[in-house]
């Protein structure tokens, strides 16, 4: 059988082999490096001896089946700790077009500007691995990009260790035309959001959380056509107003909260039909809640939290029912325990509290059998009378 195996695989380069060997023992193996149960040293395997001699069969290696060349290789949660160097063996994989080094440890290491020598990558994610400086103007010579992730990479006290300031996000951007995916969490920006991110078209994913954004964010970029993604929370500084949706909004996840956006919740927000996460806590949004958000059926978690809304009853709400996380503290709710409650019977989450109820608890919350977590603190609230309540 394992004769069959490998008569399917294609034959490593001899150099390709020698330049993964090297790169393997340029580490040590920590199991410290990941808190991923499923994590394993992936390069202990690798050998150039017996069956196990080619490195098209090694763990993590994928192999053109034509060429034989290696196009992809992913060590991700593989224990891997040390440093990568300008002269890394890794370099001369030219043929690469994956590579995935995420949860091992680099030891603070730099990126490498000798990246750019792997001009076939359609996809890198260095992701919470101990990477540390100023993120190199060369990754923007890789325009086959698809999909970056640099997020995570973060100290002991969780404080971000990568920048991306001189040169910035504009110009790393510069020749990524084809970006779907980019993911900055942590990493240090301290700018402006580039109005270029507008013309990536392709784009599905934006995640810029807590990179010490600032300035006015472009609303042009909520209108990007296939973007299903868009997180900007922790970015105290970043100011913004809330556009006018189009029907045809692919969004699913919008998170701001955290941020100074503010003004009014747009009646055309009830067109994001598509959308399961919406969070806006921590934000600066007044006035009337739209009844048009009773559209966002698909919606498993919101939180409107520490806003200076102006709420009403919220009847609409009700129609959200397959939320299982509901966040409202401190956004002026008055008046009993909302009946619209009684039907989101997905709920796991609640968090009511520092606001203006008054009356009992009723069995609007008593009924939901699925709670997990349910904060009523900071109202004024009775004791509650359902013997249910009790039981809860």
């Amino acid at each position: 059988m394992a004769n069959s195996l490998s008569a399917e695989q294609p034959l490593c380069h001899a150099d390709e082999s020698s330049a993964l060997l090297q790169f393997k023992q340029s580490f040590s193996i920590d199991k410290s490096t990941s808190s991923d149960p499923s994590a394993y040293p992936k390069v202990a395997s690798w050998k150039l001896e017996g069956d196990s001699g080619n490195c098209c069969s090694w763990d993590g290696v994928k192999c053109d089946e034509d060429t034989g060349h290696v196009i992809g290789l992913d060590l991700s949660s593989s224990f891997l700790h040390g440093s990568i160097n300008s002269s890394s063996s890794l370099f001369s994989l030219v043929h690469l077009q994956r590579l995935n080094l995420a949860y091992n440890d680099f030891d603070y290491s730099r990126i490498p500007s000798e990246i750019s020598h792997l001009s076939g990558l359609v996809s890198l994610n260095l992701s919470s691995s101990v990477f540390s400086g100023q993120i190199p103007l060369e990754i923007s010579k890789l325009s086959k990009l698809v999909s970056i992730d640099l997020s995570f990479n973060v100290d002991s006290s969780n404080s971000g260790l990568l920048k991306l300031e001189k040169p910035g996000l504009r110009s790393l951007l510069q020749n990524l035309t084809n970006l779907k995916v980019l993911r900055l969490n942590d990493v240090s920006i301290s700018s402006e959001v580039p109005d270029t991110l507008a013309n990536l078209t392709s784009l599905t994913t934006l995640v810029l959380e807590n990179c010490g954004l600032r300035g006015e964010f472009p609303i042009s970029i909520f209108y990007l056509p296939k973007l299903q993604v868009l997180n900007v929370r922790f970015n105290k500084n970043l100011t913004g107003h809330l556009p006018k949706f189009h029907p045809v909004s692919p969004l699913q996840y919008l998170t701001l909260s955290d941020t100074s956006f503010s003004g009014k919740l747009p009646d055309s927000i009830g067109n994001l039909h598509f959308l399961n996460v919406l969070n806006f806590s921590d934000c600066y949004f007044s006035g009337s809640l739209p009844v048009s958000l009773g559209n966002l059926t698909q919606l498993n978690y919101m939180s409107l939290s520490s806003n200076q809304f102006n709420v009403g009853t919220l009847p609409f709400l009700g129609k959200l029912i397959e939320l299982t996380e509901l966040h409202l503290s401190e956004i002026n709710l008055y008046g009993s325990i909302p009946s619209f409650l009684s039907n989101l019977t997905q709920l796991t989450h609640l968090d009511l509290n520092s606001n203006h109820l008054s009356g009992e608890i009723t069995s609007h919350i008593t009924n939901l059998t699925h709670l997990i977590s349910l904060d009523l603190s900071i109202n004024q609230l009775q004791s509650p009378t359902p013997r249910s309540f009790s039981e809860f």
